[in-house]
């Protein structure tokens, strides 16, 4: 996988993510626990992401 499409996946991945979190957050009751992971994955990703711009 190019450098680009990384890049690309990541930040797809991102936004996935990011839409999970916004759908566990609309119900009643949102699970802290799936958003506490999905905030750690979603933090790893980003942390990716800025590891690799920095090259």
């Amino acid at each position: 996988m190019g450098y680009d499409a990384r890049i690309d996946a990541l930040s797809t991945k991102h936004a996935s993510l990011e839409a999970q979190l916004q759908e566990e957050f609309r119900r009643p009751i949102p699970d802290t626990s799936m958003v506490a992971i999905i905030k750690r994955q979603k933090l790893k990703i980003k942390d990716e992401l800025a590891r690799m711009s920095r090259h």
